[in-house]
């Protein structure tokens, strides 16, 4: 099944490997300065101690969480428009946990520290549960979607025991975005992250960029592959991104409602902090804006059937949504937790070019995988529709 996928890719799919191939070298540059360095090479400190590396750990937990949104109406409501994308959600799950545990194996420094959780578990620590949760959905994904893949391959009927894996992974998607949640939130300390909305809207905010993403993701593999996931997917796919949109943003609105209107001095700070600054620290206000006018631009466009329902508006408002959130969960939400400090003052940080060359090596990873599923998912799609077994 390797070999074949493998065999029938053309050369611009190599050239496009060969240069997130160059990209992952960078990282791992990048990577070999900082282990042999220290963390004293990025921009976090004693006060901000969780900046992009978390962010993006917590931004692809729910882009994991969101093959669910596939998986769940074509299992469990016999959806069959979703049939030909049920894969993609699952591979697209894989790789982004894989991403998860990169971003959290960069950000401990030293990489055998990673061990400590294994040989020392703490089952009272909401950490050692959030690498239960995740690793147990990485591994229910790749076998369910393998599996599947290889039944479709060989044409035979999948074995029976596939599907209650895979009505095990429906509930255990909620639960690894919630527990990621719960790490915030259960942190008494950081008044920015203690609230009982981070959880939902943590969900929301996934259920929003996930179909965003699968719809882009089919788009491309339309136009660069000739796999069609058909438009009935596409359009019902574009209409949960819209629901989860609209929740998202009404969630983050009744944040500042909250904090505003009762006054609440330090959830105010990191919000202020974002959108105008406070005490001289800036160094988020741009994002923010663009995370607010991406987040608009997003809603008019989804909301308003006929941009909806245009292929070309449909990827301007997707593409919106998954940079807007990006931008929210990816660094601002974690850096927010740590203004003010508790000494009521503000410190600044920014991502260190050592830090963006990591990060950067791990997204050029993970499209690396991505690749090579999808190039294999297309393949046995082609030959399962010539009747090659």
């Amino acid at each position: 099944m390797l070999e074949h996928a493998w065999n029938e890719t053309g050369p611009r799919f190599k050239a496009w490997l060969a240069a997130l191939l160059l990209l992952i070298g960078i990282g791992g540059f990048c990577y070999s300065i900082q282990l042999g360095t220290g963390l004293g090479v990025t921009g976090m400190s004693r006060d901000v101690s969780w900046g992009l590396y978390i962010g993006q750990f917590t931004f692809f937990v729910g882009v994991a969480a969101s093959a669910v949104m596939v998986v769940l109406p074509y299992y469990l409501h016999d959806v069959k428009v979703f049939g030909r994308i049920t894969v993609v959600g699952e591979f697209l799950a894989v790789t982004a946990v894989i991403m998860c545990i990169l971003f959290i194996l960069v950000d401990l420094g030293m990489p055998s520290r990673l061990l400590n959780i294994m040989l020392y578990p703490s089952p009272g620590s909401v950490l050692f549960w959030d690498m239960v949760v995740l690793n147990g959905y990485f591994f229910l994904n790749l076998l369910t979607g393998w599996k599947v893949l290889e039944a479709e391959y060989t044409g035979i009927k999948a074995p029976d025991w596939v599907k209650p894996l895979i009505y095990i992974a429906i509930p255990w998607a909620f639960s690894i975005h919630t527990v990621t949640a719960f790490i915030y939130s259960g942190i008494p300390g950081r008044d920015f992250w203690l609230t009982a909305l981070t959880a939902p809207k943590f969900l929301a905010s996934a259920f929003a960029t996930g179909p965003a993403l699968l719809i882009l993701i089919s788009l491309a593999l339309r136009r660069f592959t000739g796999f069609d996931a058909g438009q009935e997917a596409v359009r019902r796919l574009s209409i949960i991104v819209t629901y989860a949109m609209s929740i998202t943003v009404f969630m983050i609105l009744a944040e500042f409602f909250t904090a505003f209107y009762s006054q609440v001095p330090s959830h105010m700070y990191a919000l202020k902090y974002f959108f105008v600054g406070l005490y001289g620290g800036n160094s988020f206000v741009l994002i923010s804006w663009i995370f607010a006018t991406l987040c608009l631009l997003a809603l008019i466009l989804l909301l308003n059937p006929k941009t909806r329902g245009d292929e070309t508006w449909l990827t301007v408002a997707c593409a919106s949504t998954f940079i807007a959130l990006a931008i929210e969960k990816g660094i601002s939400f974690t850096v927010g937790g740590f203004i003010t400090n508790p000494f009521g003052r503000v410190t600044e940080y920014w991502p260190t070019a050592v830090e963006v060359g990591i990060v950067v090596g791990i997204w050029a990873l993970g499209a690396f995988l991505l690749s090579l599923f999808y190039s294999l998912f297309v393949t046995v799609k082609r030959r399962s529709e010539r009747g090659i077994a």
